[in-house]
């Protein structure tokens, strides 16, 4: 028999965010899969080393930070014949991913390749949305408001048009992208609303107003800003 395939969802990296059932399959499993930034420690694994079961099996999928989309899409192959070959033999495989595994989540490709071919299980986890509107103490969306999430890479005229036409916005994977948001945000006269946070959850989280942001943001670092009646403010 085929063994079992899991996605788990870890939280946006304070490990007493996990949820039990993550932390009771990751401390059950033999085999252990997560993506790595080629050359870097994984942040999926750091976040679960402490549930991790001594001796497993681990294996790592290098996944470069390129606008080219065929060299990840290749490291997601090569990922997803190595978890193939532990299902095949009757193992189950955990696979680590930060945030939720189906929200922007690096899941969602082994997912499309195994899913269909294995017996597939995914564990939601506590979203860097969430997480960021925790910190901040302020909620994300209020009575009818519509939330819309925009990820830091799109471009300025789209970012634009959206922030427009929403009550509330999360602006996520914000890093080198930071420059081009100000400019939107300024160019709708929303930068004063807005307000910025970094490494949520982790010992060096911070936040702050916008205008006070860094000019070199990390690439976990969001922003959050509604137009409605705003007691933060």
């Amino acid at each position: 028999m085929n063994g079992k395939f899991y996605g788990i969802g870890l939280g946006p990296g304070d490990p007493e965010l996990m949820t039990l059932k993550a932390h009771r399959l990751i401390s059950a499993a033999d085999v252990v899969a997560y993506p790595a930034l080629a050359g870097a420690e994984s942040f999926a694994r750091a976040i679960a080393a402490g549930s991790l079961k001594p001796g497993a099996v681990e294996i790592v999928i290098d996944v470069p930070m390129t606008v080219d989309r065929a060299p990840a899409q290749a490291a997601y192959d090569a990922g997803a014949a190595r978890i193939a070959e532990a299902l095949e033999a009757g193992q189950d495989v955990v696979v680590l991913c930060e945030g939720d595994p189906m929200f922007y989540g690096s899941f969602m490709y082994l997912h499309a390749r195994l899913s269909g071919r294995f017996d597939c299980e995914v564990v939601p986890g506590v979203t860097s949305i969430t997480a960021c509107a925790a910190a901040l103490g302020r909620p994300l969306a209020a009575r009818n408001d519509v939330l819309t999430v925009i990820p830091g890479p799109l471009d300025a005229a789209a970012m634009r048009a959206q922030v427009e036409a929403a009550d509330a916005v999360a602006i996520m994977k914000v890093g080198r992208h930071l420059p081009k948001i100000r400019q939107v945000l300024a160019s709708l006269g929303l930068s004063a609303r807005a307000v910025y946070i970094e490494r949520a959850t982790l010992g060096n989280e911070r936040s702050m107003p916008l205008a006070d942001a860094p000019e070199n943001a990390p690439y976990f670092s969001m922003i959050l800003m509604t137009k409605g009646d705003d007691p933060w403010l």
